[in-house]
């Protein structure tokens, strides 16, 4: 397995990986798959600021995981939120952690604080992942979402990145795409804060 920043050549793989999250289950809120075309506008918008990765085996993309925002207001660009997805074929195979493991400290290098995580409940390998990662619990949102002719809960889950110093550094949100492939390389040492 190999991991790389995604590139827009993906987004068919991507779109393939998700759909069936989508159309068979909770554990996103969105009802209408995505096309190709879509996930390549997501992924060209998300990785001008944060970083996208894809595991592969060959040419074939196994998994995804990226940062992004976790709210548009201003004060609350330190914190990001992560997803991480694997294709229904290829899991219980350390993907997951693997993409994380990668994709957090390059969240840590690029200047945010905190990474959050909202796992659609019950869900208990999501659950699993992120706390094994150190992420906490922080909340639920009851009843938040209707998909598949019921309510769903969405859980919190956050893990700190770095400390939070007064002032903070502006995040490093430029060279998103530059950072993510030197360190899927293996060329890239992360910065200390």
């Amino acid at each position: 397995m190999n991991l790389r920043t995604a590139q827009l050549d993906d987004a068919a793989a991507i779109a393939a990986i998700y759909a069936p999250y989508v159309r068979d289950t909770a554990i996103t809120f969105e009802v209408d798959v995505p096309s190709e075309e879509e996930m390549r506008r997501r992924i060209a918008r998300i990785s001008r600021a944060h970083a996208w990765l894809v595991c592969t085996d060959g040419d074939a993309v196994l998994g995804y995981a990226y940062t992004s925002p976790h709210r548009e207001r201003a004060a609350y660009r330190w914190a990001v939120d992560v997803a991480v997805y694997v294709h229904t074929e290829a899991q219980r195979r350390g993907i997951g952690r693997a993409l994380y493991a990668a994709l957090l400290p390059l969240a840590t290098a690029q200047g945010y604080t905190a990474a959050y995580g909202g796992i659609a409940l019950p869900n208990a390998s999501s659950v699993g992942l992120h706390e094994s990662l150190g992420f906490t619990p922080v909340g639920v949102y009851r009843a938040v979402g209707y998909k598949l002719g019921a309510w769903h809960d969405v859980g919190w889950w956050e893990r700190a990145l770095a400390p939070r110093d007064t002032p903070p550094a502006e995040p490093h949100t430029a060279n998103a795409v530059e950072w993510a492939a030197a360190l899927a390389k293996g060329k890239a040492t992360l910065m200390k804060r």
